[in-house]
């Protein structure tokens, strides 16, 4: 019997992924002393040779030679590391790991030392234009707060994380819109406009989960952008009035209902009037057509009797 493979849900790391690790690194104001040295005691040997026989010269310039290199060497593999940023070091193509300490720090020279901003950063997306799980078109936009967790993963395992970053909040941003309505018509159902804090943990999880392979972690998202599309803008409008309206009617006549019923309950406990079936029912289409009109109604005065 053939089985059936599920598709991957997403792009997959490599085989082997490179993650972070702390790179071999030394304290620079000693290097940078000593290649300082090792320069002025060159250029005091050059002095000497210049001024010695043609034998003695000659080493004496080799060794000048030789303390100018080892001087230049170590003062090419002085890094300086500023606070809120990391150098990726890397050497003839492998990754030798990540210097996070801030200061003047030294690494193998034949290193390249990469530097990657690990600030937060906020980035907003591109407004969208989406139908929602109704498909109703709305348009919305997010911003997302994130860091460069991984220092590894953001260089090595995507092309661009920024560009990465960018892209992945907007197919999030996407997915989420298209998958609620805008407005909640059942009750219990989830929507952009009415859970805005369930709709946005969400959609900071589903970005997470996106650009985990690049080493990112995601701090924040908010919505902050979410309407209807101008060419359905006016017809919502009406539709949302009309609930209001709907609503606000709804509410007068549960109002004007326990008003009456408290009405009648006090006239009967009280035993101010006895009042048979019709007179009831007048009395309550009476007190239901003041409570709920809209403008104040003329009362009209009854002189007679009560059944005149």
């Amino acid at each position: 019997m053939a089985t059936k493979t599920a598709a991957p849900a997403g792009p997959d790391l490599p085989d082997r992924p490179v993650t972070e690790r702390e790179a071999r690194f030394s304290p620079g104001l000693r290097m940078l002393a000593a290649g300082i040295v090792g320069l002025l005691a060159g250029v005091a040997l050059a002095v000497v040779a210049s001024r010695q026989g043609h034998g003695a010269a000659v080493a004496l310039v080799v060794l000048c030679v030789l303390i100018f290199i080892a001087s230049a060497l170590a003062l090419a593999g002085l890094t300086p590391v500023v606070p809120g940023q990391a150098r990726v070091v890397q050497l003839f193509g492998r990754y030798r790991g990540t210097i996070r300490d801030s200061g003047l720090q030294w690494v193998n020279p034949f290193t390249r030392r990469i530097a990657v901003s690990t600030r937060i950063r906020n980035q907003e997306s591109a407004q969208a234009k989406v139908n929602d799980a109704d498909g109703n078109p709305i348009e919305i936009a997010a911003v997302v707060v994130w860091q460069v967790a991984d220092t590894a993963r953001a260089l090595y395992s995507v092309d661009d994380y920024t560009q990465f970053v960018t892209i992945q909040t907007e197919t999030a941003v996407r997915h989420i819109a298209s998958s609620y309505p805008y407005t909640s018509r059942r009750e219990g159902e989830l929507s952009l406009r009415d859970n805005a804090e369930e709709i946005t943990s969400r959609l900071s999880a589903e970005i997470a989960a996106r650009v985990a392979l690049a080493g990112v972690r995601i701090i924040e998202s908010r919505l902050t952008r979410l309407s209807y599309a101008p060419e359905i803008a006016q017809a919502m409008l009406r539709q949302q009035q009309a609930n209001a309206v709907v609503g606000a009617r709804q509410r007068i006549v549960e109002g004007a209902v326990g008003m009456v019923q408290l009405a009648l309950q006090r006239l009967q406990d009280e035993d101010v009037v006895e009042l048979d079936e019709e007179r009831k029912a007048s009395m309550v289409s009476n007190l239901l057509v003041v409570l709920c009109s809209e403008q104040a109604t003329q009362p009209v005065v009854n002189t007679g009797t009560l059944y005149q």
